[in-house]
């Protein structure tokens, strides 16, 4: 299991008044970070909890929908989305694949922090019991096509500390955030991308 991605979007039903607190905290999220960069470690297991992947590296966001995630270790892969389309190059590869922005959210985790405040209308979304010094709050795809069963997004004190994807095939991604640089001044080139001389190129050019 080489390659995990993730990032998320979101439908908002709100039966209860308790779940307030952390919706709003998303909103927030999404409202007062216009721009951010941060670096975040992830972790990758199967049905078993057996870890099958380590990763480490950074992400910056711009909105709307503009972002960089980049892997360092254990290989080189950077996904970039440019507003308007999303780029994964795996180095190792020499391969690039290129989605439509609106396709890629729900299967890429940047899709969802780098998303406008309507990232809120692609799942369905409930609060679960505060654990591990975070505020969880759940998001449930609508999308049938989504790659993730469930999404569970993460708050600490001040911001979004942690993502926790799980598809239907019992795998789980963590996603923990370093600290968040908010609203730094973040050139346009890192949202950008040319596809290196003689990579393959495959996917909605």
């Amino acid at each position: 299991m080489k390659r995990v991605l993730v990032f998320v979007a979101a439908m908002f039903v709100l039966p209860l008044a308790a779940e307030a607190a952390t919706i709003e905290r998303l909103r927030a999220f999404i409202r007062d970070t216009q721009l951010a960069k941060t670096s975040f470690t992830q972790t990758v297991t199967d049905r078993t909890g057996r870890v099958v992947q380590r990763s480490n590296g950074d992400f910056a966001l711009s909105r709307p929908g503009r972002f960089r995630w980049t892997v360092d270790k254990p290989y080189k892969q950077v996904v970039v989305g440019d507003g308007e389309r999303v780029w994964i190059y795996d180095e190792d590869l020499n391969q690039v694949v290129v989605r439509k922005a609106g396709d890629a959210i729900g299967s890429t985790p940047a899709a969802l922090l780098a998303g406008r405040d309507s990232v809120e209308r692609a799942f369905q979304w409930k609060e679960l019991p505060a654990a591990g010094g975070l505020e969880w709050l759940s998001a449930t795809p609508i999308s049938k096509d989504a790659a993730f069963a469930e999404i569970r997004l993460g708050f600490d004190a001040n911001t979004l500390a942690a993502l926790e994807l799980s598809d239907a095939f019992g795998q789980k991604t963590v996603v923990r955030f370093g600290p968040l640089d908010r609203n730094p001044a973040l050139s346009g080139d890192l949202f950008r991308f040319a596809p290196p001389k003689g990579a393959s190129v495959i996917g909605d050019k």
